[in-house]
């Protein structure tokens, strides 16, 4: 698809949700909803999903493995690593979450924002829709340019798929969705519900980390992001690269050009395969390959180049 398309494409989903979460606040008598409320069911569906939900599933998965006979040390150690990556993540992410919160967020809530939007069930819905959409495209930039690349490898350089694999994450990942998140801030939503709905785009997308689930009824697949849609996305498979980066709805993705759906067995990993569990190199393998390019690759504007063009990119004179 062409860049003119994708912008306008991107430019009218993002008017519409915007105008009609603004219309309905402007002219439709919703009733608007206590903060505190609010944040308690995001409380409820986003923190505590994790007890009620991802947890106890991703003990029926290490069963499941137990059953196929494929349950071994590898695996184990894995998810082990998978959730030391998860914490050096939810470090870096608490640190810019004060300075983001409580500077970046509210100062320009306040100064470079539409007109504010109340707390009701549309907003909710829209502010939903948005954080979806720009998911959609922090996902897609992180494949696309060499610095995304570098954080956003982690998260696909396991051999394996499953839960815990949601918890993958990158030195670099807890950066990148602010570029995509303030902008929801300046369209008139209140910054702590924009950061929840972001969490809620991350929650959905941890229960499609799954091989138990294989296709869903067709209008499911047809409107959702599902784990049968998220299997390709995770496919070292040629045809399976960078397709399907949704959060919750999979038509971003038919939108804008970079859907595929599951026909071949997908092959989970990289198309240079870490081969490690240690939580160490797991976590900063990306930034140590970079690093090798980085340093490989004469001349100063070849190595901003690699910062912004695709992680495969090479100069035509090294």
């Amino acid at each position: 698809m062409s860049v003119k398309k994708l912008i306008s494409y991107s430019f009218l989903v993002v008017f519409l949700i915007t105008g009609l979460a603004h219309f309905s606040s402007k002219y439709l008598n919703i009733n608007e909803l206590y903060p505190e409320y609010v944040e308690y069911w995001f409380y409820i569906v986003n923190d505590l999903s994790l007890v009620y939900v991802i947890f106890p599933f991703f003990i029926i998965e290490l069963i499941r493995y137990a059953v196929v006979k494929k349950l071994n040390k590898n695996i184990i150690l894995d998810s082990l690593a998978n959730m030391i990556t998860f914490g050096g993540f939810i470090v870096i992410e608490y640190i810019l979450g004060i300075i983001a919160l409580t500077k970046v967020y509210f100062w320009i809530h306040y100064n470079f924002s539409l007109e504010h939007l109340p707390l009701n069930y549309m907003t909710i819905f829209c502010c939903i829709l948005l954080a979806d959409f720009a998911y959609y495209w922090d996902h897609r930039m992180m494949h696309n340019i060499g610095i995304g690349w570098l954080t956003h490898t982690v998260h696909h350089s396991s051999e394996h798929f499953n839960m815990s694999v949601a918890y993958r994450f990158g030195p670099l990942d807890a950066i990148f969705p602010i570029l995509f998140s303030l902008p929801l801030v300046m369209l008139g939503f209140d910054p702590i519900l924009v950061l929840s709905a972001e969490v809620f785009v991350q929650v959905f997308q941890t229960l499609l980390h799954t091989e138990i689930i294989k296709k869903l009824p067709l209008p499911i697949e047809g409107v959702f992001n599902t784990p049968s849609h998220h299997r390709v996305h995770h496919g070292s498979n040629r045809q399976y690269w960078d397709k399907n980066y949704a959060g919750i709805l999979i038509i971003w993705d038919k939108l804008l050009g970079t859907f595929e759906p599951e026909n071949e067995k997908v092959i989970y990993g990289i198309s240079e395969p870490l081969n490690s569990v240690n939580p160490i190199k797991v976590f900063f393998h990306g930034v140590s390959r970079f690093r090798k390019r980085f340093n490989a690759i004469k001349g100063v504007k070849n190595k901003v180049l690699l910062f912004v063009k695709s992680p495969d990119w090479e100069p035509k004179e090294k």
